[in-house]
């Protein structure tokens, strides 16, 4: 994983950590407090949906595909070794 990715994913649970006791605490009814909630979070749904969008979604498919391709080919020259030598 990279670093950025790593910083990212702490940030996160910083976040929901540090807001659970905020929730716990506030001052707003319980069906007000999820009303927020569920607002909040369609937000940051939507913000994420905009962020990946189709072109960076085919790069990465692209890049997977090559890793693949790579793997493919050591598995495939490990297994001719393997049957060079012992079949």
């Amino acid at each position: 994983m990279k670093n950025s990715t790593k910083i990212l994913a702490a940030a996160a649970v910083g976040i929901a950590a540090g807001s659970l006791p905020g929730l716990l605490f506030a001052p707003d009814k319980g069906a007000e407090t999820r009303k927020k909630i569920s607002k909040k979070g369609g937000a940051i749904l939507d913000k994420i949906k905009g962020d990946i969008s189709k072109e960076k979604m085919a790069k990465l498919k692209e890049k997977l595909e090559t890793q693949l391709q790579k793997v493919n080919t050591k598995i495939e020259g490990i297994s001719k070794e393997y049957y060079s030598k012992y079949v």
